[in-house]
């Protein structure tokens, strides 16, 4: 394992994950994916441990740990073979919500959300506006004590099974703002009390993801629901989207470890003309060659767990974030590739895991951040180039 548990309160956590893998194992995630079902009995254990609470501060019931641990949890699932992507928006999430919730949602709902309530959702994407958060087109109304949200997001995930949803929508229009991330405002939305004012419609994707194109039309969100200041929620996402990028990379060096501990077992395994094919350089130097690079990965995300955990300035995070992400996705998806090649006609099989585990890496080239955008910020964030957008 490349990623280590640092002390004992750790390693007691993640040996809870580990039992919990146990359970749910290879077989199981391949029939969820193979009927595109969401897992909602892992889900429903995995909170039901306190797994979900990790982010929580103590006081309220939770763990009170931050990103290190939520990162080593996510890891292990997918190391373990599963697909993490139906807990990792929780965490996030509720990473967003411990940091900048007022008093008002900190008493209404954190006991709710330690015990097992589920933010597996943000509403923020729309069909027009892809990456270019800014000018998002829903729009939210005060009127009295509450405000009246209208708009259209895609790609939302796990909608149907989540009981609060992260929702941004603009307070002042972008016309009007002399900052262009000004206006932006995040909502609290409690799915428990309807879903009045909420279409949508599933998108079926490439892997199993459980993701829903959403209308919006009146839905009414008491102004305590509003996380943080009105109009600066832009600011509050870009810890969100910090934590989330490590998350991912977590996610994606469990893949890419599952895939090279796969084509080295199956290479010492498989016998062709009478030698084992991992005795072959052919075979051994693709493996070998990824191995080293996420060795090397692995160290820098380490450090930057180390950068978040200190509480570092949001550009110094960013930098680790924005690199781990990307790197641990190239990483992730070449392993799985030279995983493919070694298992040969036995990887494009169903049954053996490859292709699934394959599917499900690809989709973070894309989302939820490109990894051409991703080039982008460190070119102009870090190397101090022109900005291109």
């Amino acid at each position: 394992m490349l990623l280590q548990p640092k002390d004992e309160e750790e390693k007691l956590i993640l040996s809870t994950v580990d039992q919990l893998m146990d359970k749910y194992n290879e077989r199981y995630w391949l029939d969820k994916d193979q009927k595109r079902e969401f897992p909602i009995d892992f889900l429903n254990d995995f909170m039901k441990l306190g797994l979900g609470s990790i982010l929580i501060p103590v006081e309220y019931g939770g763990v009170g740990k931050g990103v290190r641990l939520a990162s080593l949890i996510l890891y292990n699932i997918n190391l373990r073979g599963g697909n993490s992507y139906f807990v990792h928006g929780h965490y996030y999430n509720t990473a967003l919500l411990s940091k900048h919730s007022g008093k008002r949602i900190i008493e209404k709902y954190f006991k709710d959300l330690a015990n097992g309530a589920k933010v597996l959702s943000l509403a923020l994407t729309e069909p027009q506006v892809g990456s270019d958060t800014t000018k998002i087109k829903t729009v939210a109304e005060k009127v009295g004590n509450s405000f009246f949200i209208k708009g259209h997001k895609i790609f939302i995930s796990r909608l149907k099974y989540t009981d609060f949803m992260i929702l941004v929508a603009r307070t002042t229009p972008y016309e009007k703002v002399e900052k262009k991330t000004d206006g932006i405002t995040l909502f609290l939305v409690d799915l428990r009390e309807g879903r009045d004012g909420i279409e949508m419609r599933e998108i079926k994707t490439m892997s199993n993801t459980n993701a829903y194109e959403v209308f919006i039309d009146g839905l009414k969100v008491p102004e305590d629901n509003v996380i943080g200041e009105v109009g600066k929620g832009f600011y509050y996402l870009l810890d969100l989207l910090n934590a989330e990028r490590f998350m991912i990379a977590a996610e994606m060096i469990g893949n890419a470890e599952w895939f090279i501990n796969k084509a080295v077992e199956y290479a010492k395994n498989r016998v062709v003309f009478d030698k084992q094919i991992g005795s072959f350089q052919g075979v051994q130097f693709p493996i070998a060659e990824v191995y080293a690079k996420l060795v090397s990965l692995s160290s820098y995300f380490n450090e930057g767990l180390r950068v978040i955990e200190k509480g570092k300035d949001t550009k110094t995070v960013g930098s680790y974030a924005n690199i781990s992400k990307y790197l641990a996705t190239e990483i992730a998806w070449e392993a799985g590739n030279v995983a493919m090649d070694v298992y040969g006609g036995y990887g494009y099989a169903v049954e053996t895991g490859i292709e699934r585990k394959l599917r499900e890496t690809r989709l973070y080239k894309v989302a939820p951040i490109s990894q051409n955008l991703i080039l982008a910020y460190i070119a102009h964030h870090i190397l101090g180039l022109p900005k291109s957008y």
